[in-house]
């Protein structure tokens, strides 16, 4: 009897360490399988999420997009500039030209032709355009007598136009009678009575550059008073906003104008076309207006291709004489 116990609890240990075996099994089993799984989650890369700034776009570039439909980047037409033509400045409201009209009602437009006097067949071609024009003549070029004789019989207005120091002198060209704010008053007085000696015929004068002279209200006194002694008005052609001469004019009792637009800045016919219409607004406007160019063969071919017809737009032409006050 003893024996068969002892197999019984013999037995019976046995089963229970399997037993216990089994579940050390399972639970290493469950463990490792647990491990596993961790790791596998871990080692899979979560979707990034992006932003994007606000200049990017998250659309997809269609290969279909045609890239020379883009706009070129603009180039700009290079300007020609005419040598020594003046810039476009704008003088204050009370100096614009005062109303006046025609006795037909029209508007007043006078054309200065500036730098004339080195050239004959210039002064032909303006006076074939059979309007009236004012030549400003500058003494001392080559053909200024000329071109001056050649006005008067023609019955074309001249005025002298007087060379004056520039902001850009002596890196720009100065005529050498040209006047100085390093003159005195004697030497100014005595320039400007020789250019009336040369020009006996002209009623008038505007100046040739003088960016700097005109700023300088003694120079500028002793020009004006020159003028005034001999009857002649001054037609400012304002190569500066800060010109005095308009204000010293009135003030010394010297007729006085001011240059409204100029016209060939550039040398191309759409261009001074354009100006010329800008000119006739302000005409219009104002009553009257002041053009200035010069006698460069484009201009002389876009006057000569418009003026006449100016007539019918309600624009007479006249001289710079019957637009000073």
């Amino acid at each position: 009897m003893a024996k068969s116990n002892k197999n019984r609890f013999t037995q019976k240990k046995s089963g229970s360490s399997i037993a216990t075996l089994v579940v050390l099994a399972l639970v290493l089993v469950a463990a490792g399988s647990f491990w596993l799984f961790s790791s596998s989650r871990k080692s899979v890369p979560k979707p990034e999420s992006r932003v994007l700034p606000p200049t990017e776009t998250a659309a997809p570039v269609s290969p279909f997009i045609n890239v020379t439909a883009v706009p070129a980047p603009r180039v700009e037409k290079p300007v020609h500039k005419t040598p020594g033509a003046y810039p476009e400045t704008t003088a204050p409201q009370e100096e614009l030209q005062p109303r006046q009209q025609s006795a037909g009602g029209t508007a007043l437009l006078a054309i200065v032709i500036d730098d004339m006097g080195s050239s004959m067949s210039e002064a032909r071609s303006l006076a074939a355009i059979g309007v009236p024009l004012t030549f400003s003549v500058i003494p001392g070029l080559q053909r200024y007598r000329e071109v001056a004789s050649f006005a008067a019989s023609s019955g074309i207005e001249t005025m002298i136009h007087m060379p004056m120091q520039s902001k850009e002198w002596p890196g720009r060209r100065l005529e050498s009678n040209g006047l100085l704010v390093s003159m005195g008053d004697d030497e100014l007085r005595e320039r400007v009575a020789g250019y009336m000696r040369d020009l006996p015929g002209a009623v008038g004068a505007n100046n040739h550059t003088g960016s700097e002279f005109t700023e300088h209200v003694d120079k500028m006194r002793s020009v004006l008073e020159a003028l005034k002694e001999k009857g002649l008005f001054f037609v400012d052609s304002v190569t500066t906003p800060q010109t005095v001469g308009i204000r010293l004019s009135r003030e010394i009792g010297v007729k006085s104008g001011r240059r409204n637009v100029f016209l060939d800045n550039e040398q191309e016919r759409g261009y001074i076309l354009g100006q010329l219409d800008q000119a006739v607004r302000q005409a219009k406007k104002n009553g009257a207006a002041i053009a200035i160019c010069h006698p460069h063969k484009a201009t002389i071919s876009a006057l000569a291709s418009a003026l006449p017809g100016l007539a019918g737009q309600g624009v007479t032409l006249t001289t710079a004489s019957k637009l000073v006050r």
